[in-house]
């Protein structure tokens, strides 16, 4: 995974788990975009027939705040019938330190 330093601000991590349907990644990445939550980096993996994606992201620049970009988001989950969820960065870290 590349490291980058987070000289700029606020970063936040996106995970998503579901059954495999085309335009997960499209869906979701465009949310992100409309917000101007920006994508540092990204994986995503498919084991037999279930998808993951995990992302980490710039959010200092958000277009609105952190709770509408999670609600939004929120929406998409039960659209596309995938679990999203959104956290800061050192919220994630702290929840799966080894």
């Amino acid at each position: 995974m590349n490291q980058q330093i987070n000289k700029s601000g606020e970063r936040a991590v996106v995970t998503v788990l579901g059954a495999d349907k085309v335009g997960i990644v499209a869906k979701v990445t465009t949310v992100l975009a409309n917000h101007n939550a920006n994508i540092v980096d990204i994986s995503q993996t498919l084991l037999e027939e279930i998808f993951s994606m995990i992302m980490l992201v710039e959010i200092s620049e958000l277009k609105t705040d952190f709770e509408t970009l999670n609600k939004k988001l929120t929406e998409l989950e039960e659209e596309i019938n995938v679990e999203i969820k959104l956290q800061h960065e050192n919220i994630f870290k702290y929840m799966h330190r080894v």
